[in-house]
């Protein structure tokens, strides 16, 4: 027996009308006062300082956004390949509900793609819509499909096909080319991050090209310097060719990193980012550090010597962005890729990364004690392990001038991780030593979401602050001003760049 939607009474996905507004369907609307206290007096106030920022310019200084998009301009292929294969918080939630990668179109680690068929991954996607339900994700989706598509409806299995025919009509316009897109959302700078071992022809095209939007680079070491990298010792190698620095030596080898970053500069990067399992950081003499390079460039290095040159690396590129002025950024705390068979099969970056505990008071304790002091030093630290907030990080930030706090990051990058961000780090290290918000995403399209979602939550934690008589509002309207585009401009020294 045929079943029928208990909404609609219609049977399979083939008998649904094609005008999908004569079926009676959930309604899609964003709340005004999403995300404001439910106090009348405080949402009164939030709303008061969140119009003075709600159209402010985006300024997004970290993030894994495709180059590659913005130097070609070419259309994006399709509603899957722009919203669903390459956001990991989206196939993650689906892997843990049973869905297979391979059913979603997510490309193998050999560039291989099981389902030729986009639109049966999107039909797979708005049958489990429902898993989103209270999470980042589906607030930042329906921002997208209210705000850039014109939806009315809530994404379903009645409404996958609506949704994929609409969205791919409007990808095939002018009007929703990456560069209009990155003009409409009034983005003005982008950062992607890329590997020492790119040579960055997308960003060097678009720096060539007539168009004005800024996309910089980061430069990202990891494959170069974490020794349990795949292909590490090949990778380092590679780097000694393209700089023509001998990196079978420590010399060679730093004075190719110093190369490479002097390379990323002239094409625009501002900033490092640095991935590593952990925040340690060591400070060992000449000789320690040659031995342990050679160790490490040996056929199978001890995972003790893995971490050690990994925690030597991070001083060193501190020691380098001090004489380059490059912005450091720590992002440890994660173990990544933790389900190996999902990893052989599909490569890293597939939703199997886990937050763990990390101890930044000893870890950046040998970078500190050299560095720490040093107003020529720019330390932008993230964490993925919330109780170090108070009780480690902002304490730190709170007195080292080279310390920056970053924005609650990935799994916090939601409306309570905001809260709890300020709640925890304002007392200690106040508003000045953070450095505003950043999305760090490889989904374009949610961008504006994520940052609209930042403003509203600060406004609404600063209206607690005015409420409570702890900040006048004037002062609460320069905070909010600051936080969303002043101190990440300052903090990522995009004021220098033309």
């Amino acid at each position: 027996m045929e079943r029928c939607c208990p909404l609609t009474g219609v049977g399979s996905r083939g008998d649904v009308p094609r005008d999908i507004d004569q079926i009676l369907m959930p309604a899609l609307a964003l709340n005004p006062d999403r995300l404001f206290p439910a106090s009348a007096e405080k949402r009164a106030i939030a709303r008061r300082l969140y119009v003075q920022v709600a159209d402010l310019p985006i300024i997004s200084p970290h993030g894994h956004t495709d180059p590659a998009w913005f130097a070609g301009n070419d259309p994006f292929l399709n509603a899957t390949e722009l919203l669903l294969t390459p956001d990991h918080y989206l196939f993650r939630m689906l892997c843990s509900q049973g869905v297979e990668l391979d059913t979603l179109g997510v490309p193998r680690a050999d560039g291989s793609v099981s389902l030729s068929d986009p639109r049966a991954a999107w039909r797979l996607f708005a049958d489990h819509w429902h898993l989103f339900r209270g999470t980042p994700s589906r607030m930042w989706l329906d921002w997208v499909f209210v705000n850039v598509f014109g939806f009315t409806q809530i994404l379903s299995s009645e409404t996958a096909d609506n949704f994929y025919d609409s969205i791919n009509e409007k990808l095939s316009t002018d009007a929703f080319k990456p560069r209009a897109l990155f003009e409409r959302f009034n983005i003005e700078v982008l950062t992607t991050t890329e590997s020492p071992l790119d040579a960055l022809e997308h960003h060097q095209t678009i720096n060539e090209s007539a168009w004005a939007g800024r996309v910089l680079t980061a430069y990202r070491p990891d494959p170069v310097v974490d020794p349990e990298f795949d292909g590490f010792r090949d990778n380092v190698i590679e780097l000694g060719e393209l700089t023509g620095e001998d990196t079978s030596t420590w010399r060679g080898y730093l004075n190719a990193h110093r190369a490479r970053r002097d390379f990323f500069r002239q094409v625009g990067a501002t900033s490092t980012d640095h991935g590593h399992p952990s925040c340690r950081t060591a400070d060992l003499t000449a000789d320690e550090a040659r031995d342990l390079f050679r160790r490490v460039l040996a056929d199978a290095p001890t995972a003790e010597d893995a971490e050690l040159f990994r925690a030597q690396m991070l001083t060193e590129m501190a020691a380098m962005s001090v004489d380059d002025g490059l912005v450091m950024q720590i992002h440890p705390g994660s173990f990544r890729n933790h389900n190996a068979k999902v990893l052989g099969e599909f490569g890293r970056d597939k939703g199997f990364d886990i937050p763990m505990q990390t101890d930044y008071v000893h870890g950046l304790k040998p970078l500190l004690d050299r560095f720490g002091m040093n107003k020529h030093l720019s330390v932008i630290v993230f964490t993925l392990d919330e109780t170090s907030y108070s009780r480690e990080l902002a304490p730190m930030a709170g007195v080292y001038p080279t310390l920056k706090l970053g924005p609650a990051w990935w799994f916090h990058d939601s409306p309570e991780g905001m809260r709890r961000f300020r709640q925890m780090t304002t007392e200690t290290a106040g508003f000045y030593n953070t450095v505003g918000f950043n999305d760090d995403t490889r989904a374009f399209l949610s961008i504006p979401a994520r940052h609209d979602v930042a403003r509203r939550v600060d406004c609404a934690f600063l209206s607690e602050l005015v409420s409570d008589h702890r900040l006048g509002e004037e002062e609460a309207a320069e905070i909010a001003m600051l936080l969303t585009y002043e101190l990440p401009k300052q903090a990522y020294k995009l004021d220098s760049q033309s």
